[in-house]
């Protein structure tokens, strides 16, 4: 069962998560913006982390700074940058070896921008990457990308898009295109959710 938790970001306010204690293998999901009612029990992080534990990961969904009953104000994607780095910080204090980080729509953005060179070992899996609604200038390669899904309906995230933004993190990464599914994943979840566990038992 998760358990409701408080930990704290770098700056010192409180964010709010969800936490499953699995084993030491953990996952981080990031949800889509703060500003359009994107929180950590949105519809998709929600499967998504089911997925995970399914397979016995300790999973972490958490709200951004300003979302749920975290602390402080939407930050423009920086402050949002450092709350994901503290949820990687709390949950090896709590025993993760490995951390695989899962980004949905505005929390994929999040990820695409973050410094996770010094994190631990760990995949990154980026879904539906806001790439017509966002900027992606100033990424970094990041070897952690191993694969990026999304509908082929998604307006905010066509896949024409997303492919082209690839290369720029890293070239060998996989698109995977969910056939008749948009951004929310109205149809196509039970794919997702096989596409994400299989991820996860590689």
């Amino acid at each position: 069962m998760e358990q409701k938790i408080f930990f704290p970001a770098s700056d010192g306010i409180e964010l709010e998560g969800a936490l499953f204690p699995g084993n030491d293998k953990a996952a981080i999901l990031a949800h889509p913006h703060p500003l359009y009612g994107g929180n950590m029990d949105n519809l998709v992080i929600c499967e998504i982390a089911a997925a995970c534990r399914a397979r016995g990961l300790t999973t972490l969904r958490f709200n951004f700074r300003g979302a749920g009953q975290s602390r402080g104000a939407y930050d423009q994607g920086e402050g949002e940058q450092k709350d994901l780095m503290a949820a990687a910080d709390y949950v090896r204090t709590r025993g993760a070896r490995t951390i695989d980080l899962i980004g949905y729509s505005f929390g994929a953005w999040v990820l695409a921008h973050a410094n996770t060179e010094k994190l631990p070992p760990g995949r990154m899996l980026m879904i539906s990457m806001p790439a017509a609604m966002m900027n992606f200038d100033g990424l970094r390669p990041c070897s952690r990308l191993k694969l990026a899904i999304t509908g082929s309906e998604d307006e905010i995230a066509p896949p024409a898009l997303v492919e082209k933004l690839l290369p720029r993190i890293n070239p060998a990464a996989e698109l995977r295109v969910i056939s008749g599914a948009d951004h929310f994943f109205s149809s196509g979840m039970a794919e997702l959710k096989t596409a994400v566990s299989d991820f996860m038992n590689d």
